[in-house]
């Protein structure tokens, strides 16, 4: 009983969860009511509020959940990467991220969401310490996975791996950020922000 209970809750948050991505791509941050979120998810108010205490909270989790999906891809991709063998210490940079990041999870709807989050922690201090925190949670992810890179043998890096993860971060999100702006699509935010990547990747390498 508490295993279905538990499973009908997971479930509950990640259809709010959608749904919040949905109005969102519609209306954007401010325009997202918890009553659209609700009537898209299927659910009343009182199965918003006895999974979220409010829409701050619900999209910061959102948000939380888009970084979570990229890390988990990169992670994945070069895992794939290194069984394949392409991970060698003479391969080319620019070529490994991009293949890399084009199996990326990134998108407009991603980005615009990760903007405006970043635009209420500049307005509010109690948003602009927990997106902070899950800043910090997605450097530390990055700099696990190239520490593993290191670790295998096949590359050396300039500066400690959290740095590197740090200047990563900033120039992807750069990147895709005025991608967005000119307009481009899903494929091709991920491949401006990996041309960038490799760039930066080879001035990082030992």
């Amino acid at each position: 009983m508490a295993i279905s209970a538990t499973r009908s809750r997971e479930n509950t948050r990640a259809r709010l969860l959608e749904a919040a991505a949905l109005v969102f791509a519609e209306v954007g941050l401010d325009g997202a009511t918890v009553e659209a979120v609700c009537e898209r998810a299927g659910f009343t108010r009182g199965a918003f509020y006895s999974n979220f205490e409010s829409k701050d909270e619900l999209f910061l989790e959102l948000a939380g959940s888009v970084s979570a999906e990229r890390l988990t891809a990169v992670r994945e991709r070069v895992a794939e990467l290194n069984e394949a063998g392409a991970l060698t210490a003479d391969c080319d940079a620019t070529t490994l991220v991009q293949q890399v990041m084009d199996t990326g999870s990134d998108d407009r709807l991603g980005v615009m969401l990760l903007s405006e989050i970043r635009l209420r922690a500049l307005r509010d201090h109690a948003w602009g310490k927990a997106y902070l925190k899950q800043e910090e949670e997605m450097v530390a992810g990055i700099a696990r996975i190239i520490d593993d890179i290191v670790a295998a043998g096949m590359m050396s890096l300039r500066v400690e791996s959290e740095i590197a993860a740090r200047m990563l971060l900033v120039i992807w999100e750069g990147m895709t950020v005025r991608g967005a702006m000119a307009g481009q699509d899903d494929a091709q935010l991920r491949r401006v922000g990996s041309v960038e990547l490799g760039r930066m990747v080879q001035l990082l390498l030992g």
